[in-house]
């Protein structure tokens, strides 16, 4: 009965925005508010579960979002953006700039989280497809399938790693082994999956389109690099630093607070604001002008991934992942495939890739204890592929992608779940073949 409710509450929402034409934000609270009475929320507590939905939502993506915005702004206006989207041409060609891309994107994906992966590999993105007229899901799919695998496949990523602890599998073999699947999965799902996307319309946010600049107006390739890829650096060298400090050194708590993703994005925009900005001649005021507009033109996005906070809350407190994976439990299918399955299934229907690993690998801890057939790389990797199964308008990471892209919801089901799902099954795929070869 629960995932029925569930299923009719995503089909309001999808009509409330689509047929009504309410705003995403307030259709988000109303939705969320109805779900909540039909799963049995205490209604003297509704109020207070769709505020901490948008509050834990905003508070761990804000920092990150509006300071995203700024930095890409800034790196689009001073040309950074046109330097480095000219270096990748170069080197790559434009018929190739799909795979420079995928590549782009699993290498800052490895140490970021997605979020603030693709806020910073985004202007680079919209460079592209302004200067050299390509389509921008052509280019844009391949960095989302790389960020997605990376984010759901491969350690250090949070959901990764705490399947990691849970199962007490090996880190450097789930790495290892996660790494094989990913290369041939992000091929797949990127590349040759955005081929069929040629005929999508999609018009970029206009935050990071800029005139073209020339070419002794631009900043050194060497600068644009650094200065755009410096949160990449940061967290990869805090994130490696962290596997060989003693925990309880001085030295480990001050790394933390420098891998923090806000923290690295706030230190990030302060000195792009000076590599780029001051220390190439433009004034302060300009900067901030700058700075000012970013956040006019994501502001409503904001709203939108704080409003599908508030529905994730209210399904997580009303127990439907626990319902679902306890009534699969039953089920008698091999356990990879289970684990799969149940994380699939928890995903479609509250939305959080980090809930239904999280949730699917509580459940299935159990059955490894009884099954030392069963390996734990393995079983990490197959619930990890399974959190990323078809996101759509339950998920932030769905309107994240829209809203960047400007695409209608039936051309961003098209692209980015179809595209997830692609994800998703060629994991699993994967799971399976090396768990038959080993």
């Amino acid at each position: 009965m629960s995932i029925l409710i569930v299923l009719g509450c995503i089909i309001l929402l999808v009509l409330f925005i689509t047929w009504i034409k309410v705003n995403p934000f307030l259709s988000f609270l109303i939705v969320s508010a109805i779900a909540a009475l039909l799963l049995g929320v205490d209604p003297s507590k509704i109020g207070l579960t769709l505020q901490k939905g948008v509050g834990d939502m905003l508070g761990t993506l804000v920092i990150v979002l509006i300071a995203g915005s700024m930095m890409g702004k800034l790196v689009a206006e001073t040309g950074a953006a046109q330097r480095i989207s000219s270096g990748l041409v170069s080197f790559f060609g434009e018929r190739y700039m799909s795979v420079a891309f995928m590549i782009t994107g699993f290498v800052i994906g490895i140490p970021l989280f997605y979020n603030v992966a693709f806020i910073l590999v985004f202007p680079l993105i919209a460079s592209v497809v302004y200067r050299y007229k390509l389509p921008a899901l052509f280019v844009g799919v391949p960095m989302a399938a790389s960020l997605s695998v990376t984010h759901g496949l491969l350690p250090p990523h949070p959901s990764p790693v705490a399947l990691v602890a849970q199962f007490n599998a090996n880190m450097g073999l789930t790495l290892l082994y996660g790494t094989i699947i990913a290369i041939p999965t992000v091929i797949l799902a990127g590349p040759l999956f955005a081929k069929t996307l040629k005929s999508i319309n999609a018009k970029l946010i206009q935050t990071f389109q800029s005139d073209a600049l020339p070419e002794d107006k631009l900043p050194g390739m060497f600068n644009s690099v650094l200065t755009a890829l410096l949160p990449v650096l940061l967290l990869a060298i805090t994130t490696l630093a962290g596997f060989y400090i003693e925990k309880e050194s001085t030295l480990f708590k001050s790394f933390s607070f420098f891998s923090d993703s806000s923290i690295v994005m706030l230190i990030s925009l302060i000195v792009a604001t000076f590599t780029l900005g001051i220390g190439r001649g433009f004034s302060m005021k300009t900067i901030m002008e700058w700075y000012g507009r970013a956040v006019k033109d994501i502001a409503m996005i904001v709203l939108i991934i704080g409003g599908a906070g508030a529905l994730k809350q209210v399904l997580i407190e009303s127990g439907v992942s626990t319902e679902i994976a306890n009534g699969m439990q039953q089920l008698n299918i091999q356990p990879l495939v289970l684990g799969w399955l149940m994380a699939a299934i928890i995903r479609v229907c509250v939305g959080s890739a980090t809930v239904a690993g999280l949730t699917a690998a509580g459940i299935m801890a159990p059955v490894l204890l009884i099954n030392p057939y069963i390996n734990p790389s393995l079983m990490v990797l197959s619930i990890g592929s399974g959190s990323l199964m078809f996101s759509h308008v339950n998920d932030t990471g769905f309107w994240l992608f829209k809203e960047y892209f400007n695409l209608s919801i039936k051309d961003t089901i098209r692209s980015w779940s179809l595209m997830e799902s692609i994800v998703s099954i060629g994991g699993l795929i994967g799971v399976l073949i090396i768990n038959s070869l080993i």
